[in-house]
């Protein structure tokens, strides 16, 4: 039993029997025919038994073995590295069936490569994870088939194997990079100049030519007997917090991933880069409650708390409580930070309803309201309008996206900034958010 379940006959041994049926039925008509078309089914028979025998001979034919990360990164494209090994003294042919993860919906994955004999070879596939969670992969099924093609070998490799899939570690990697050698203009991100200079005292030293005269030190220049100028640094050490709003508004779909999970990247990223800054970084979730919470700190293993929190980020998509967030902010956190709170608002009265707990945070903090662009009514805005409904459409549309600019004014109108951006920009415009707000000294 063994050694049958492993056997499969192919395609190219059937196409060869309905071509043998046909020539059988013509030789009724060409009686000379039949001799030729039993000397064919012979040849089948023979040729079938040994591409078998050449196949199931030797106990290790080809051996394979999937190569995966310790973890996913939501939201981009992750690889998957395969080692196979052609063990046999010929050439095959092999057809890869990979038991991908049931979250990929994937029916109709498969690798076809040729093997030369006693060679091993290297090949890659990717996969884009749009929820994080447990990713089981099953079995890797390797089918091999000779030159003649007829019947083809299944290996199978028992790799069960489970890979977690965090909030885009790969995006992290590439700001924090950058935040470290003070590129973070390039890809895209403005170059903001400082404007003025922060207060906080670092040293006083000799005067050279170029620095401000405004910030001599009369004292220390009588004592010395030459100009000497105080100087300052950037203020470190600012709380800031990434604020996700988990409710009902957050799980509009854009690219496979929801909104929140644009949000759970970018506030990764953005705690990543305020770290690099010397500032302290924490995140909260809300949605009837206030979770997942990391306190603001500056810390060797500050980042890892923050990612570990939000790979498990649950998100329950009821109604936001923006009075609860209110409550909890203003109870814990007593020292004035820069809140980045991400949430979603389609209409200007579902901002009117929560613009006083807005407002009430915005008194003690720096609120900065980041929020999303309907991209879907792009289409319908740009496209032509041929028939009425079509023209219903677009004026809709167009509304919608007008309301949304008008959010934005009524936000600054009550002093709370803001940020209306498409979820792929989401990250950038962040991040170009939070160096604007430090160069402006705001915080």
């Amino acid at each position: 039993m063994k050694r049958i379940k492993p056997f499969y006959i192919q395609n190219r041994f059937f196409y060869a029997c309905i071509g043998l049926m046909i020539l059988f039925v013509l030789s009724f008509v060409f009686p000379r025919l039949f001799n030729i078309v039993k000397l064919l089914l012979l040849l089948l028979a023979t040729l079938t038994i040994l591409d078998t025998i050449i196949l199931f001979a030797a106990k290790r034919g080809v051996v394979g073995k999937r190569l995966l990360p310790e973890k996913f990164s939501n939201g981009d494209q992750n690889p998957i590295h395969l080692e196979i090994s052609n063990y046999y003294t010929f050439n095959v042919n092999v057809t890869i069936i990979d038991e991908i993860p049931e979250q990929f919906q994937v029916r109709d994955f498969s690798i076809l490569r040729k093997l030369d004999a006693s060679s091993t070879s290297q090949m890659a596939y990717e996969l884009r994870p749009v929820e994080r969670g447990e990713y089981h992969f099953g079995k890797l099924n390797i089918y091999v088939t000779s030159v003649f093609g007829f019947v083809a070998r299944r290996f199978t490799t028992d790799q069960n194997a489970m890979i977690p899939t965090y909030p885009s570690f790969m995006q992290l990697r590439k700001y924090g990079l950058m935040a470290i050698s003070n590129n973070l203009h390039q890809y895209g991100i403005k170059k903001i100049r400082k404007i003025g200079h922060t207060m906080e005292f670092e040293q006083i030293k000799e005067y050279v030519l170029g620095d401000d005269l405004r910030t001599i030190n009369w004292k220390a220049t009588a004592k010395r007997n030459q100009l000497m100028v105080n100087q300052f640094q950037d203020e470190k050490s600012q709380p800031i917090y990434s604020v996700i709003d988990k409710g009902r508004a957050m799980k509009m779909p854009f690219d496979g991933l929801t909104l929140v999970d644009y949000a759970i990247n970018a506030a990764l990223v953005i705690s990543n880069v305020a770290l690099k800054k010397q500032d302290k970084a924490g995140i909260l979730g809300f949605s009837k409650k206030v979770e997942n919470i990391v306190v603001a700190e500056r810390r060797t293993s500050q980042m890892n708390l923050i990612l570990e929190t939000l790979y498990n980020v649950k998100t329950d998509f009821y109604e936001t409580d923006f009075s609860r967030l209110y409550a909890d902010v203003k109870r814990h956190i007593k020292q004035r930070s820069l809140m980045l709170l991400y949430t979603n608002f389609e209409t200007l009265d579902g901002l009117h309803r929560q613009i006083p707990y807005l407002k009430g945070i915005a008194k003690n903090h720096l609120l900065v309201v980041i929020f999303f662009k309907n991209t879907e009514l792009n289409t319908l805005i740009s496209g032509k309008a041929e028939t009425v409904q079509q023209a219903y459409d677009k004026v809709i549309a167009e509304k919608f996206a007008y309301e949304k600019r008008l959010i934005v004014s009524e936000l600054q109108k009550y002093g709370i900034q803001s940020i209306l951006t498409t979820p792929q920009d989401l990250t950038l415009d962040t991040i170009n958010k939070y160096l604007e707000i430090k160069a402006r000294g705001l915080i």
